[in-house]
């Protein structure tokens, strides 16, 4: 049935996933700041949860993709992002907690099944999400931290530096033979060192109980991922509850490696296992 509808997909829609980052992004630029909704057409629904300081456009090709096999995908605006880096200042993590929350209840009025997807950040309040939730009928985490590399150091690097320095530029490791990525070209430049904090909070509590998570799981993470550790998989996979669950190490990738431009196959592999839990 998966082979059917990829084939389908491949034949009736041009894959704008070879596409170059920088011409997508001036054709798309209208879209970048908005949240994104797709009516399905098979019942069934997917939460899609963007990463820290981005927006959900850097999901919005893989939900493009899940509608085209019939399901319905939200992508929501998480509060302090899309509008300028100033705004994240006062944002706690709590709220970001509330903002999928909402959008989780907004599905489940119209959808039996509503499974619940996120990359870095959007995967920690994906794995949050699932252990409050019974109903969440699966779960897809990508580039999700368990820790951040040298977590306690940068932790208390931000608090010394956030009282006399409110904002901090990003730095960007060289992409694998691509001079740009999606989510690079989308994201906050700068950032408060305050927030930093708060994602530090929110990636401790979604860390905490994974023996509650019970839905089946797909883990999925970049062999040379810059921002977790390295081990961030295995230790999830090992304490995720779940006796339904997979993981995947990706080739030739960095953090976000959803928005790269050259990861049709993820897209498939998620496909593949919505269809095997419905």
């Amino acid at each position: 049935m998966v082979k059917k509808i990829l084939k389908r997909i491949k034949r009736d829609k041009k894959s704008i996933l070879s596409a170059n980052p920088y011409l997508l992004h001036e054709k798309e630029k209208d879209l970048v700041k908005k949240s994104f909704y797709f009516p399905g057409s098979n019942g069934r629904a997917v939460l899609l949860l963007h990463g820290w300081s981005t927006t959900p456009y850097e999901l919005r090709r893989l939900g493009g993709f899940l509608n085209e096999a019939g399901y319905t995908v939200y992508g929501p605006l998480l509060s302090g992002h899309g509008t300028v880096y100033t705004d994240l200042k006062n944002v706690r993590y709590e709220d970001w907690l509330r903002d999928a929350e909402l959008a989780f209840k907004k599905l489940k009025k119209k959808h039996q099944k509503v499974f619940v997807g996120g990359t870095s950040m959007g995967a920690n309040i994906a794995l949050c999400l699932a252990k409050k939730k019974e109903e969440v009928s699966g779960v897809i985490l990508m580039a999700t931290p368990y820790k951040i590399k040298f977590e306690k150091v940068s932790g208390l690097f931000a608090k010394f530096l956030s009282g006399f320095k409110k904002y901090h530029r990003k730095f960007y490791p060289p992409t694998f033979g691509s001079s740009t990525t999606i989510t690079r070209l989308i994201s906050y430049q700068k950032y408060p060192l305050k927030n930093l904090l708060e994602l530090g909070e929110l990636v401790k509590k979604s860390r905490e109980n994974l023996h509650l998570v019970k839905q089946p799981c797909l883990l999925l993470q970049s062999k040379h991922d810059h921002i977790i550790t390295k081990n961030s998989l295995d230790k999830l996979y090992e304490k995720i509850g779940s006796k339904n669950k997979k993981k995947k190490y990706i080739e030739k990738a960095y953090h976000t490696f959803i928005s790269d431009i050259r990861n049709e196959h993820i897209f498939e592999d998620i496909l593949n296992f919505l269809s095997e839990n419905k």
